[in-house]
C-alpha cells in the first residue's frame, strides 16, 4: 500500500522519523508540479508562509499541522477557504517558554549576561560590577494571558510581584487587574511581557506609545512573535532613554537582528529559544505527528486552531 504524501518545510525534532509511515517531500519539489500533485499533508515548521499560493500547488492537500503553537505563518482564511484543517502544538510548550521568559526577565533586571561579560573580560581586578535595578517592589504587566502569558503570571506572582493584564476580554477566572488596551496596561507596571500571538496584518500592538508609557525605568519583555512589537520604535526608545531595558527572544526578520539592538548594553537577546528544549521540541514534533495520524485515521485532528 502506498504511503500517504506528506510536504515537510523543514526537518523537526519527534520521537519517531515520519519518514517510517509517510512519503516525505520538501521545499525543493517545489519546482515538479508531479511531485506536489498527490500530496495530501503539510508539517510546517520554521518561518516558510503557508498560503493560497501554496495551496494552489497541492491540490490534494487536508491538513496543515503547524510545528509550534504560533500559526501566523498559515493563511488560516485561505486555508478555510480551501477547506483544509489547521492545527498547532498547543500545551506540551507552555512550562518552557514560561520559564525562558521568568529566566529572562531576571536576566534583563539584574543584567546577568551583561555580568558575566564583565568578569570574563577581566574587569572585575579592577572593581565591583555596577549595581543592577531590582525586582523588588515592581508591577508586572502580562500582554496576553493566554496559555503561556498565564503561566508567567504566575511564576511572577509566586515571587511576590505585583501582576496585572491585557487579553482580548477579561477573564472571569483571572486572579489578577485587567486592563482593556495595551496602553493602559503601560502605563500602569514597570514591566511589560508581551506574549500575544503574531499577526499577519503588519500592525505592531506594542507601538511607540506604548512604549514610552512604561517610561525611562521601564523593561519590555518579548517572547511573542517580533512582529507584534514596533522593533524601529523599541530600538529608538532604547537608544534615547525613554525605555530602560529590554529581553527579546523574537525578532521581526529573523534570524537577522538590527545591528542597533546588538550594540546596546541595556538589552538581552536570544536567538528564539523559548521552546528550545530537547524534551519539548520532541513533544511538539510528536503532537504535530499525532494530527497527521489521527487525521488519516479517520479520527479528527487533535489540536486544531479555531
Amino acid at each position: 500500500m502506498r504511503k500517504i504524501k506528506l510536504f515537510v518545510t523543514k526537518p523537526f525534532p519527534a520521537s519517531q522519523d515520519p519518514e517510517d509511515r509517510y512519503e516525505i517531500v520538501g521545499p525543493e519539489s517545489l519546482s515538479d508540479p508531479e511531485q506536489l500533485e498527490d500530496v495530501r499533508g503539510i508539517i510546517a515548521a520554521g518561518h516558510m508562509p503557508i498560503g493560497k499560493d501554496l495551496f494552489a500547488k497541492l491540490p490534494n492537500l487536508e491538513i496543515v499541522a503547524r510545528f509550534g503553537v504560533g500559526y501566523d505563518t498559515v493563511e488560516i482564511s485561505a486555508a478555510n477557504d480551501a477547506g483544509i484543517v489547521v492545527t498547532n502544538t498547543p500545551d506540551v510548550l507552555t512550562d518552557e517558554v514560561a520559564d525562558l521568559a521568568l529566566g529572562l526577565l531576571i536576566a534583563t533586571v539584574r543584567k546577568i549576561p551583561q555580568a558575566d561579560r564583565f568578569l570574563r573580560s577581566g574587569q572585575w581586578q579592577s572593581g565591583a560590577f555596577p549595581l543592577s535595578n531590582s525586582l523588588r517592589g515592581q508591577k508586572v504587566g502580562i500582554l496576553g494571558l493566554g496559555r503561556i502569558g498565564a503561566a508567567i503570571a504566575a511564576r511572577v506572582a509566586a515571587m511576590d510581584l505585583d501582576v496585572s493584564y491585557c487579553n482580548r476580554s477579561q477573564k472571569a477566572d483571572a486572579p489578577y487587574r485587567y486592563f482593556p488596551t495595551p496602553l493602559s496596561l503601560a502605563q500602569s507596571c514597570d514591566i511589560l511581557i508581551v506574549v500575544v500571538p503574531g499577526n499577519t496584518d503588519g500592525e505592531a500592538v506594542v507601538d511607540r506609545e506604548v512604549l514610552h508609557a512604561l517610561g525611562p525605568s521601564g523593561v519590555l519583555i518579548n517572547v511573542a512573535r517580533g512582529s507584534v512589537v514596533d522593533e524601529p520604535a523599541l530600538t529608538d526608545a532604547l537608544a534615547s532613554g525613554q525605555l530602560g531595558a529590554a529581553g527579546l527572544d523574537v525578532f521581526a526578520d529573523e534570524p537577522n537582528v538590527p545591528a542597533d539592538l546588538i550594540e546596546m548594553d541595556n538589552v538581552v537577546l536570544l536567538p528564539h529559544i523559548g521552546s528550545a528544549a530537547i524534551s519539548t521540541r520532541n513533544a511538539m514534533g510528536d503532537l504535530a505527528l499525532s494530527n497527521i495520524d489521527s487525521w488519516f485515521a479517520g479520527t479528527g485532528a487533535l489540536t486544531p486552531v479555531s
